[in-house]
């Protein structure tokens, strides 16, 4: 049993940590919860950060994950705008910014992801942009309605879905958009060349330039304004802003000051947990963006190499499904966390889902259903006949039946899966349909 008189931590305001918060009191818990985040926002969500917020659809509450009275009417204890600085595991303490010492019996790492930063001379300028942060969106948004008004220039490093969606948004408003991607296409580490050139056909309907092969090596200025960003193959891009759209990296420094088990940023970095999403600390759990779980559905190595030890997402539904199951597990619950991946995204007249994992060099085989050069289609990545991910475009309500499949590990006939008129649902075993 919880004893009333315990004190449970989580280190991050983000989506994971709000969660868990909830997640402990609507279990029951009615010990002391304390959430530390070091940015003076309550807890928020960041897929409209790029999406509706961004495009100026959606308002600014509508982010917040719950409304500020909220955490005082389920007596949650906020730290805002306070990083923790340091962490002993042997004391079970954490120590804020400001000096304040916060003894726990269990405590929840939380503390999500930073955008990678360029490394190239003029990144100092005013005009260069990072998305992550609802600040960054705040300036980000106003800076794209003054683009389009101006008939400005705005070019993004990095062909991901935050460089997509914020070409998209930008668009919209009307700027001049260039994407510098060092890859072929878009999106080449998540849906390879066979369905990249769709978002570059996608994206060029709607003005946008591609230079492809390329990285900035310098982001020129004068008088801290934005002129040109310059990639290395001597090209010179006219640009009034910059957005640094590269990736992000794991924030594991606390999780590593304080000893714990640390997955190789070679094979994707992160926190290891144990399957209930304990760390190499028996009193310290990890969710969300660090955190690197045993995926049972990982597939082998394409390139012979180690496997990784634990999968590490970076999406709104992992930080959604894992803080409620971190916060099982801290309350003594039976919890096995093996989620299969899902993110979305919306660009233009486009949405879609993804679901599984399949990182290049472990398919062998992409099978589409649908009418591709409609958008109407659902991709299916294969190894061996049996399916690793799915993504759907413009069709919708069947995100289950494919993470059904994934789950399944069957052998799956390509043609079945190509042919709009088989029910995926007839493709499961009696079992599972």
């Amino acid at each position: 049993m919880v004893d009333a008189h315990q004190t449970f931590v989580i280190v991050g305001g983000g989506l994971a940590g709000a969660k868990a918060a909830e997640t402990l009191r609507a279990e029951g818990f009615t010990g002391r919860v304390i959430l530390i985040c070091d940015e003076r926002d309550h807890p928020y969500e960041r897929p409209p950060l790029s999406k509706g917020y961004l495009l100026g659809k959606e308002d600014r509450d509508s982010v917040f994950v719950h409304e500020p009275a909220w955490y005082a009417g389920a007596d949650i204890e906020l730290h805002l705008g306070q990083p923790a600085v340091h962490l002993d595991p042997a004391a079970r303490t954490v120590r804020l910014g400001d000096g304040t010492l916060i003894a726990y019996d269990k405590l929840l790492l939380a503390t999500g992801a930073e955008p990678r930063r360029l490394d190239v001379p003029g990144t100092d300028l005013v005009g260069v942009h990072h998305l992550r942060r609802l600040a960054h969106a705040e300036r980000l948004r106003g800076v794209l309605q003054s683009l389009g008004r101006d008939n400005g220039h705005l070019v993004i490093a990095g062909a991901g879905w935050i460089g997509l969606e914020v070409a998209a948004a930008a668009r919209s408003y009307g700027a001049e958009v260039t994407v510098v991607e060092p890859e072929p296409t878009p999106l080449h580490s998540v849906v390879g060349p066979e369905l990249g050139s769709l978002f570059t056909d996608l994206h060029r309907e709607h003005g946008v330039r591609f230079h492809f092969g390329a990285r900035l090596t310098e982001i020129a200025g004068q008088d801290g304004v934005v002129l040109a960003a310059r990639t290395d193959d001597g090209e010179e891009h006219p640009a009034h802003d910059v957005l640094a759209a590269i990736g992000a990296a794991p924030r594991t420094a606390l999780a590593e000051q304080a000893g714990l088990a640390l997955v190789d940023p070679a094979h994707g970095g992160g926190v290891a947990v144990d399957a209930s999403l304990r760390t190499s600390d028996p009193h310290i759990y990890a969710a969300g963006d660090i955190a690197a779980f045993p995926y049972s559905l990982l597939p082998a190595a394409g390139d012979g190499g180690s496997e990784p030890a634990g999968l590490r997402v970076e999406h709104w539904a992992n930080a959604l499904n894992g803080g409620p199951a971190a916060a099982r597990a801290m309350l003594g619950r039976d919890v096995t966390y093996d989620r299969i991946p899902y993110f979305f995204s919306d660009q233009y007249d486009i949405g879609l889902e993804y679901s599984g994992y399949a990182p290049p060099g472990s398919y062998d085989q992409v099978v589409c259903r649908g009418d591709v050069g409609k958008r109407e289609f659902i991709a299916f990545w294969l190894c061996e006949g049996r399916l690793l991910a799915g993504m759907n475009v413009n069709m919708w309500d069947v995100t289950g039946p494919i993470q059904q499949l994934i789950r399944s590990g069957q052998v799956l006939d390509p043609n079945a899966l190509a042919d709009p008129q088989v029910a995926l649902d007839s493709l499961l075993p009696p079992d599972r349909a």
